[in-house]
This record gives structure tokens, sequence and C-alpha cells, in this order.
């Protein structure tokens, strides 16, 4: 296949289309098929770096870290590989994806629901600009999923919402900020997450849309960022049976790939496989299979690994059966050293000055303008000092100290008194009603329910001693209840009965002053909500119907 690098979204100039040919050239079978992978670095050491080194990789990744640790790992890596290495970090956030104790602005969703395009310019520069100052050239981000399902444990606050006009325009800002400082971004996870409500980490989850709804919600976000110029797409291992009439993952899915990626979107950029290791992708095949069948379906980087050197011989026994052939091979290739001539690595490495920016001025605008009222039905706000000073403080999820200190800390400099929830450990500490009532003004719950991989779901989980405990929201007509949301927006379907719920998509310290101060009312509420808190699945349900 002829790949036109003067074309979108690579535009190489002539001098960039010699080096890529002439690099091409002159590469050995073992060097193209090293160009091929893109693994986790699980140690900065030399050693490690060097086992990794030999196998002439096209990339690396590390998980946050020490900045001069990230730093000088990245400079190794790149000073010991023959042709420059694309590093790469999850930046959905801000820098603290590249970088431990680095930047977190917000989480998309809350850039989203401050309600203007600009806060996700914003994002990407600070992701971009720090990131960069540690060696790292592309961000894993960011997250075009729409998020349909409710129940879905996985996207929720990483995207931008479910509107796709809305993921459309801040993805658009996203990418600009990488642009203007010569980063890649990889817009994921194709063909879509966000309708089933199974966790691709876990099992091959499925896109179950009619192909015509397809095409006006995902396939809407993927044109247009295409016809944008986004470099670099991640693809889940996410089924969508309407198109391909199967159920293989896109990953290892021709159809989905070669058909709707390549031909009916006409996406030229770099394809690269989510992380190579998650269920979803190897409950599809046997991994000797797998691995070169990847790339040949349409892949051309394959993200990540279980045993490197095991995953490397089976990419070349591919190659010598037949599984994956040699114009797929160069094709793959191409695409890659293409990539890093559009970001300029022909010319040289940037390896970062280790200069990161204060960005404080910045979060506290977001999270102002992001914090959402969701319902206020008994009118409980502002909370005052007045008629709610005994606040009973009840944290749920993860039992993070340094949350439950900031949130203390934010209710006491306001004259709040405030008591921290302690489980009952037997039946003689849970009070009556009457003393309950009596000893608390207010009890506040905040939920600290974050998405992560490998759960099955990003609900409440209670602590009930025999249905009594204190912490279950039976109080809820005897005391003023106010529940805050620092993660997933839909916890009204678990705490229906609260009259009184704010979601704030992060717990950030700038997200859990600003909440204090709305809730409060030292602030106006100003945030929109990109999805349906109530919880209902209205979009998805009329979506599945079309034919």
């Amino acid at each position: 296949m002829t790949i036109d690098l003067t074309a979108k979204p690579f535009y190489l100039s002539q001098d960039q289309q010699t080096w890529v040919q002439k690099t091409l050239a002159q590469m050995s079978t073992d060097e193209k098929i090293g160009q091929l992978f893109l693994p986790i670095g699980m140690s900065k050491e030399s050693k490690d770096l060097d086992a990794l080194l030999k196998y002439h990789i096209g990339g690396l990744f590390f998980r946050p870290g020490n900045k001069e640790d990230i730093h000088q790992a990245y400079q190794y890596a790149q000073d010991h590989s023959k042709i420059p290495l694309l590093t790469a970090a999850n930046l959905e956030d801000g820098s603290n994806g590249a970088i431990a104790g680095g930047t977190g602005y917000g989480r998309q969703m809350a850039v989203s629901a401050a309600n203007d395009p600009k806060y996700a310019y914003t994002l990407g520069k600070i992701a971009a600009h720090d990131a960069k100052a540690v060696g790292v050239n592309w961000g894993f981000s960011p997250v075009v999923d729409l998020d349909f399902n409710f129940r879905n444990p996985i996207i929720n606050v990483r995207s931008y919402g479910n509107n796709p006009d809305t993921v459309i325009a801040n993805t658009k800002e996203y990418i600009r900020a990488f642009d203007e400082q010569q980063m890649l971004t990889s817009i994921k996870h194709f063909p879509g997450d966000g309708v089933d409500e199974r966790d691709q980490h876990l099992l091959t989850s499925v896109n179950s849309l009619p192909v015509s709804a397809w095409m006006k919600t995902y396939g809407k976000v993927y044109r247009s960022l295409i016809d944008y110029g986004v470099k670099a797409v991640m693809v889940g291992h996410i089924a969508f049976p309407a198109y391909s009439q199967n159920n293989l993952p896109a990953t290892l899915n021709p159809r989905l790939l070669k058909d709707l990626l390549r031909e009916d979107l006409a996406f030229n950029g770099l394809i690269i496989t989510d992380a190579s290791n998650m269920v979803g992708m190897n409950s599809a095949m046997d991994r000797k299979t797998a691995v070169p069948t990847a790339i040949q379906s349409g892949c051309d980087m394959f993200l990540f690994y279980r045993d490197f050197a095991e995953d490397f011989n089976y990419m070349k026994a591919g190659l010598e059966n037949g599984l994956l052939t040699e114009d797929r091979l160069n094709e793959a290739v191409t695409r890659i050293l293409a990539t890093k001539a559009a970001i300029g690595l022909n010319t040289g490495v940037d390896h970062g000055d280790l200069v990161l920016g204060n960005y404080q001025a910045e979060q506290a605008e977001l999270a102002d303008h992001a914090i959402t009222l969701v319902k206020d039905d008994d009118q409980l706000l502002p909370l005052t000092v007045e008629k709610n000073k005994r606040v009973l403080l009840e944290l749920l999820g993860k039992q993070d100290e340094h949350v439950l200190s900031q949130l203390k800390k934010q209710l006491e400099k306001r004259g709040f008194e405030v008591t921290i929830y302690q489980p009952e450990s037997n039946l003689f500490e849970v009070e009556s009603v009457e003393e309950f009532k009596a000893k608390y003004d207010l009890v506040l719950y905040v939920a600290n329910v974050e998405t992560e991989s490998n759960q099955t779901t990003a609900r409440i989980n209670w602590y009930t001693l025999y249905g009594l405990g204190n912490n279950l929201p039976w109080f809820t007509k005897e005391v003023p209840t106010v529940f805050l949301s620092l993660g997933n927006p839909y916890h009204y379907f678990d705490v229906p009965m609260i009259s009184t719920i704010v979601n704030a998509y992060c717990n950030y310290d700038h997200f859990i002053a600003a909440a204090i101060a709305k809730l409060t009312g030292e602030s106006d509420f100003k945030g929109v909500s990109p999805v349906n808190a109530l919880c209902e699945n209205k979009i998805l349900e009329e979506l599945k119907r079309e034919s």
C-alpha cells in the first residue's frame, strides 16, 4: 500500500519524507519488528532499559514517577536508540499522568462541565508543557468516548460527556495545545467505549449501537477529529458487531481497522492498540496468534506486553509463517517513522528542560466553573454555622487521609465543628434516633469513588453493621443531609433519598476547596452537567432502537 506522507495528518516535507524512506530502507527485519512495540518500562535502571532497547523498540512508556528519574530514563533511552523513540504518558488530567506530584488540572468531565472549550485548551497546554519538560512527546489522550451508560465503570469522568459536539469541540482545543508544542496526541478508544457497562480490561466489551446510530455519534466524533488532523488513534479491545458482523475486538478486527477506520473514515495516521495485556484482547485468540494478527489487521503499534521477549518472538514467528506479511510490516513501520518525523524527531530529540509551570490560578478557575449542583430539593444550601454547625463528615469510597484532612480543614476554617465518622464495632455504639439528632446539625457525605481499571462497578459500598450503621442514609428525614461527589457523577442512582447532591468530578485540593466554598454560599454554582446526572439512559435507549 502506498502511503501519502504529504497528506493529512503527516504533511511531511521532502526532507522528512527522505528521512522516512532512507531509514526504512536501512532497517533489518528485527529492527522493523522492534519498531512495532511500545513497551512499558518497569524499571528506570540502565541495565533494565538496555534489556528493552536491544529489541530496537519504537517507543517507551513509564508510569508517573519522580521528575528527575523520568527525565533521566527517557534521556538514556533516547541516547541509546538508533531511531528516536515515541515516549508516552497518560495525560488525561494534566501532567500528573507523567510526573508524580505533577499538576492535576481536572478530569475531562470537569473540563466539559466548565462549559467552555478554552478549558480543554488549558488542560492540553498544562499536560503538554510539563510532560515535554521530562522528555515525553506523546500523550495517550484525550479520551473521546461518549459516556452514554451511567453504569460504565471505566469511562465516566474520563470523558467529556455524552454529547458528540461537546466532545469534538473540547478535543480539538486539547489537540491544538499539543500541536503548538509539537507533541503527539492519541484519541481513544476506537470504536468507542461508554455503551457497555463492562470494562475491556476484564473482557471484550461491546459497542452495541446500530451502524446508523454509531455513525451520528462515535462516527461523527472520529470523522470530525480525523478531518481536523489528529495523528494517532488508540484502538480498544471493543467489539462493534453491527458493523463487523463478528465479536472480535477492534484491535484484531480488519473490518473495523481497514474498512471502517482507514476507508470509511479516511484515517491516514498511526493506529496503536490499547494495552495488550488486557483480557479483552487475550481472551479473543491465543496470544501467539493475536500478536501478529493485531498488526496484520491494521494496527501499526503494539502497546505493552506480557513477556516482552516472548511477544517479540511471536511477532517474528508471525512474519515467518505468513500471519503477518512483509507489506503490512513495512506499511506499519512507515507510519511509525512518519509520525516521528511529523513531530520533528527526524532532526533530533528534545529531552526537556525539567522546568514545570505553576498553574494554581488556572486550577482554581476550572474548579470554580466546573462544580455542578445536581439538586437541592429541600433548599438546604447554603450551609451556615448558625444552622449547621455540628457536622458529621462521612467519606465514602477510597479512604484517602489527604482528602479527608482537606475537607475537614476547609470546614473548620469556616467555623464548623467536624466529627469524622468512625464505623461502629458493635451494636451498643449505634445511637438512637433522638441521640443522633441531638448530636448533629448536618451530615455531609463525600464520595471518593474513582474510576479504575479492572473493577466491575464504580458504586458506593456501605458499611452496614446489620443494617444499623450510622453511615447508611437512614437519617435523611431526621437531620439535614448533603452529598458531595469527588468522582463518579452518577451517585444519585444510589442516594435518591438525599435532597442535595453536588458533583465536583475531582478529588484534587482545588476542587475540594471550591466545593466547600459553593456549599457555604461563598461562590455560585456555575457547572453544567455534561451527562444525565439523574442516571437516565434515555439517549442510549433511543440510539439502540435505531435499525
